[in-house]
């Protein structure tokens, strides 16, 4: 009976520990945040070359703050990385340009970025041709 007293009351504490231990965490981090609820974010500035890990700064009032941002090394540096959009499906070829197009409706500008509701992207046309029978073999016996 003295085990089971013992080990219920070795429970009891470890329980209120880790009580303890999850409100000091949650109490560090509301002080380290700000009460500034306006804050202005700039672009991700990668640390080295055009894409991959990196910072972005922001603003509110008189406090700054840097955060880690990453960019991804494919993302399309022409709207930049904090815009996302929805993109149609390719068009046909063009026969003049030799190029395809589609069109991109905003989804999502992340932290404030400026974007265009709407982008058009091109990329040539494949060489290849592809043939309608998919998973037919030609008959070899014609």
């Amino acid at each position: 009976m003295q085990v089971r007293s013992l080990l219920l009351l070795l429970a009891l504490i470890l329980v209120a520990a880790a009580a303890e231990a999850g409100k000091n965490k949650k109490e560090k981090a509301k002080k380290d945040g700000s009460k500034c609820e306006d804050w202005r974010w700039g672009p991700c500035v990668p640390n080295s070359k055009d894409c991959g890990l990196g910072y972005r700064e922001g603003t509110c009032k008189d406090e700054s703050k840097k955060l880690k941002c990453k960019i991804p090394c494919n993302w399309k540096k022409k709207f930049g990385a904090d815009c996302k959009y929805k993109f149609e499906s390719w068009g046909g070829c063009s026969a003049q340009t030799g190029l395809k197009t589609r069109s991109g409706i905003l989804k999502k500008a992340l932290y404030n970025a400026q974007c265009e509701e709407t982008v058009f992207v091109t990329k040539p046309c494949s060489s290849k041709i592809k043939s309608k029978s998919k998973g037919q073999f030609p008959s070899l016996l014609s």
